[in-house]
């Protein structure tokens, strides 16, 4: 009886130490992200605690919005009247270097892009027109993407340990997920 009031006294200690190690993670500079265009850059991030388990971080562009030009039969271009929302980009991933700095880990930098959204038809774009007829015969071109929030999750052994969400009008720094 003593021995499994013993052992699981012993587990209860493992599994509070661990809960404490991973909650152990420190910031001690928040990365900070760019937006310029359709790309998001993030630097900057320096984090401490994070032990011999490689920490890695997936950063990714989450939202934006598309901008056509649209073209009527006659040849003549106007700005497109409806922002089309953007695909999310590739994931991009880094280790941030913790196994070999003693558990200290660096976000360099990280980048990531929206992608133009796919099918996009006159309507969609708001092209002028009379009717659905009509708004068939209007071109639409790609103007601009612009990137207009992102997401950085870093994990250790598929546990995330810092989260953050980043968007274009908001803190450099972004808030937290």
């Amino acid at each position: 009886m003593r021995r499994i009031i013993f052992v699981l006294g012993l587990m209860a200690f493992v599994a509070a130490f661990a809960t404490t190690a991973l909650g152990a993670v420190r910031v001690k500079t928040l990365p900070m992200a760019t937006f310029s265009g359709d790309e998001v850059t993030l630097t900057g991030g320096n984090f401490s605690g994070l032990g011999n388990v490689p920490a890695i971080a997936e950063f990714q562009v989450t939202a934006g919005l598309a901008t056509y030009t649209c073209t009527n039969p006659q040849g003549k271009a106007s700005p497109g009247q409806n922002p089309v929302a953007a695909q999310p980009g590739s994931v991009s991933v880094a280790d941030l270097g913790n196994a070999d700095h003693n558990g200290r880990g660096t976000i360099e930098s990280l980048s990531a892009s929206v992608e133009a959204p796919t099918g996009v038809t006159a309507a969609d774009a708001g092209c002028g027109g009379g009717g659905a007829a009509e708004q068939g015969k209007w071109t639409v071109t790609l103007d601009s993407l612009t990137a207009t929030a992102a997401h950085l999750v870093i994990t250790q052994d598929d546990v995330i340990v810092f989260c953050r969400d980043y968007t274009i009008n908001g803190p450099a720094t972004g808030t937290p997920c």
